[in-house]
């Protein structure tokens, strides 16, 4: 059980290249046939080595615990990150007051360029695959977009912080909304089987060695690993609810987005739902990040003009004034 004596590696490739049963049926053939002859043909060194594996009590059922052991950890922390950020993602969308105030920007203009059309004009709201239409919407000189527009009004009217450092991005970050547009449920659902599968044939390799083994060998393999299944039967229980949970906050979602599943598709899927964000987010940050340069740099020139006053005003050489009066002439000669 102490990887810095055999390291996991190396214990994989034992483990994948251990002897099969025919293959150990043959060595064991051939050591008892030529036990009692002089001339006999001495085993080969790979098969005196798999020999040697094979005088290890309960080999090949240690080994996979102990490999299983090391990889489970790594697979449902991995899963988790994965639905942490769909949680992190679905959260933002729903309750995020910022992107609530985007998306009432947008539905605001929409309507004011509408407003001479009854039926159009006065929307109470719009459906998501207009967001990335927004950058192909210019004003009437083409010097800029709808989607650039909103951004500065954004940025001068509800962000205290912009062209800050400070300023903090209103949206859900492109890379999260990718990632989680690349996801889907079945995945996770099919790894986490998966693993409950594996665990299941762990705990039962594990009951084997217990049953087999002498009172000098179950130690520490014993301990160790009933530590280990019970801890991992907890995260994994941990993570199935967590799944169940994400989906169900995600489908919420899509129905509050009216959006609807693909042709093909039983409920929306994240690919038809996030796609949709990705695309609009990454358009947005890009006039955020030009806006906020933008706002900096008249920040910066603000700054420099008042600095240039206040040095002027400080230039200021005020002469005292000579008294040029009877009195003054009086006070002189006295």
């Amino acid at each position: 059980m102490d990887n810095t004596v055999v390291d996991l590696e190396t214990l994989q490739a034992l483990y994948e290249n251990r002897a099969q049963d025919d293959e150990m049926e043959s060595i064991k053939k051939h050591m008892k046939s030529s036990k009692d002859k002089e001339d006999a043909k001495p085993l080969d060194k790979p098969e005196q080595f798999l020999f040697q594996l094979c005088q290890i009590p309960n080999f090949s059922e240690r080994v996979f615990c102990i490999l299983f052991q090391s990889t489970f950890h790594e697979c449902i922390t991995s899963i988790l990150r994965k639905i942490e950020i769909l949680q992190r993602v679905c959260k933002t969308l729903q309750t995020g007051k910022c992107v609530l105030q985007v998306l009432g920007l947008v539905l605001a203009f929409g309507n004011f360029m509408n407003g001479g059309n009854r039926s159009r004009g006065q929307a109470d709201g719009f459906t998501l695959d207009i967001l990335p239409k927004l950058k192909d919407v210019k004003s009437s000189d083409n010097s800029q977009s709808l989607l650039s527009y909103i951004v500065a009004y954004y940025l001068r009217h509800f962000d205290e912080d912009a062209g800050r450092e400070t300023c903090v991005y209103p949206l859900p970050e492109p890379q999260d909304l990718f990632q989680a547009s690349q996801m889907k449920f079945e995945d996770f659902q099919r790894d986490l089987r998966k693993l409950r599968k594996d665990l299941n044939a762990c705990s039962a390799e594990t009951e084997k060695v217990c049953k087999l083994s002498s009172e000098e060998n179950l130690q520490p393999f014993k301990d160790k690993m009933d530590e280990f299944l019970s801890q991992a039967k907890t995260e994994l229980e941990t993570q199935e609810k967590q799944l169940a949970d994400t989906q169900k906050i995600f489908l919420e979602l899509s129905v509050s987005f009216s959006v609807k599943p693909k042709a093909g598709e039983k409920e929306v899927s994240p690919n038809t739902f996030f796609s949709i964000w990705h695309e609009f987010s990454t358009d947005f940050k890009d006039q955020w990040k030009k806006q906020n340069k933008l706002m900096l740099q008249e920040r910066v020139k603000m700054a420099e003009d008042c600095f240039k006053q206040a040095r002027e005003k400080a230039s200021y050489n005020v002469k005292p004034k000579h008294a040029t009066g009877i009195k003054a002439k009086l006070g002189q000669k006295m």
